[in-house]
């Protein structure tokens, strides 16, 4: 038996509602489960981190991201374009040229900084998969995420029919068939899904976009087909406006009032972004328990807007933080993630809209709920022990009077001095054990090179 006292805090987050929130004392880890919070002693054989100086955080969770595209950041010709015009000179450009080292070593730049900003579960939506491949997308990036310990929910997306972002039609991704989407998604449940509460592998159906990738007679199978596996349903949804003026267009409804027809929201059912959202929209998420993966600093980058996400979570709505894509957010780290989002909704919406703890709680409880993963996300007895202890040595944390809200308010990057993953130790004194950083940084020197040629 494995067991760990964590001591010492300046204080503790538990991403719990209301005053249980913070919290003191010492944490007891057993076999990679917290076994008791409070006023504890060191027993005999027990291994001791010292936090002092520093703030204890559940494991944060990103409930959206593209791995692959943190080979393709500061793209000169996309970088001040819309969504539109950066998806044509980013992803629908260079897509064809990701070959399984340049999909590796993207996976692992991305992950590497997850977990050095405390992060310890993400959800990765991959719609890349091509006949033209020769390795199989999902393993390359199970193979990564295991290397490195962390939680990674792999979401399997794809389109049925292509959707052209330039006037020749020539700039689409790749498509496939409802059947063979649906078959290559349940093989790689079988192979990678997980529902334990220890899991570190889980599998979730995720079409790019329902508005424009899957044809709207195919709408109801795929989500049958994916409750009838157990795996959850993620997609894209109102990151701009284009979405609403086509489904109004088109449909005659707004695009969650047109899902609402199809089953396609519930508990189990996440999208991201959501910015373009009107308030009735708001209370069915809210009243389905559809969730919200809010992005804001990839929608503040491509000028998309800022998501309801305050008002989606004063009536109970399932909200949670994702850093999407590295093309599309060069600093695709949650603690960047959590300082925008408590930034953006202030200056838009008033001072007193978003807290420091409401942001906090997105990123660890709310991406929980989201992730349909109850045994994360919070810390208390019986809970997986995926925790961050971050410093504040920087001299930007000097002088706080409220330690626990630094990670958040104090921009930047607060240093994580040990990041445990079901009580195992996945980040120590700002280093991931075993990663070589300076190769990384080669490998993907040379992928960039590549790519740009």
């Amino acid at each position: 038996m494995t067991a760990i006292l964590i001591d010492n805090a300046a204080g503790i987050f538990t991403g719990l509602p209301g005053p249980a929130m913070r919290t003191s004392g010492q944490i007891r880890i057993r076999d990679g489960v917290i076994a008791e919070m409070g006023a504890l002693e060191l027993r005999p054989g027990e291994t001791r981190l010292d936090a002092r100086g520093g703030v204890v955080y559940p494991g944060l969770i990103s409930t959206h991201h593209h791995l692959f595209q943190s080979v393709l950041k500061g793209v000169r010709s996309g970088i001040d374009l819309p969504l539109a015009g950066w998806l044509r000179e980013v992803p629908y450009r260079y897509w064809s040229k990701l070959d399984e080292e340049a999909l590796g070593v993207a996976a692992r730049i991305a992950l590497a900084e997850l977990l050095l900003s405390g992060t310890t579960t993400a959800a990765d939506h991959h719609y890349l998969f091509s006949d033209t491949f020769r390795f199989d997308p999902a393993q390359v990036i199970f193979d990564v995420a295991r290397s490195l310990g962390l939680r990674l929910v792999f979401c399997r997306g794809g389109a049925t029919i292509a959707r052209h972002v330039d006037k020749y039609g020539s700039m689409t991704t790749p498509v496939e068939t409802l059947d063979r989407m649906l078959q290559s998604v349940e093989a790689c449940a079988q192979r990678f899904h997980d529902n334990s509460p220890a899991s570190l592998s889980r599998v979730a159906l995720a079409p790019t976009t329902p508005t424009w990738s899957i044809d709207p007679g195919e709408l109801r199978e795929a989500i049958a087909a994916a409750r009838r596996m157990g795996i959850r349903l993620h997609s894209h949804l109102s990151e701009s406006t284009d979405y609403v003026d086509f489904c109004l267009s088109v449909h005659g409804r707004r695009p969650v009032h047109w899902l609402a027809e199809h089953d396609w929201l519930g508990p189990d059912v996440w999208f991201a972004h959501l910015v373009h959202l009107d308030e009735d929209e708001v209370r069915v998420l809210a009243s389905t328990g559809t969730g919200m993966a809010h992005c804001p600093q990839s929608n503040c980058r491509l000028g998309s807007g800022v998501a309801p996400a305050d008002a989606l979570a004063r009536i109970g709505g399932a909200v949670s933080l994702g850093v999407d894509g590295a093309a599309s957010n060069e600093a695709a780290d949650m603690l960047c993630e959590m300082h925008s989002a408590w930034h953006t909704h202030r200056a838009v919406k008033g001072a007193g809209v978003v807290t420091a703890e409401d942001v906090v709680h997105w990123a660890t409880a709310g991406g929980a709920r989201v992730l349909g993963m109850p045994q994360v996300g919070t810390l208390a007895p019986g809970q997986q022990a995926d925790i961050a202890i971050f410093d504040l040595d920087e001299p930007r944390h000097f002088g706080m009077h409220d330690p626990l809200i630094a990670p958040v308010t104090c921009g930047g990057s607060a240093k994580v001095r040990y990041l445990l993953i079901g009580g195992r130790i996945v980040v120590e004194d700002g280093a991931i054990p075993g990663l070589d950083l300076q190769k990384l940084k080669s490998d993907a020197a040379r992928v960039v090179t590549r790519l740009a040629a």
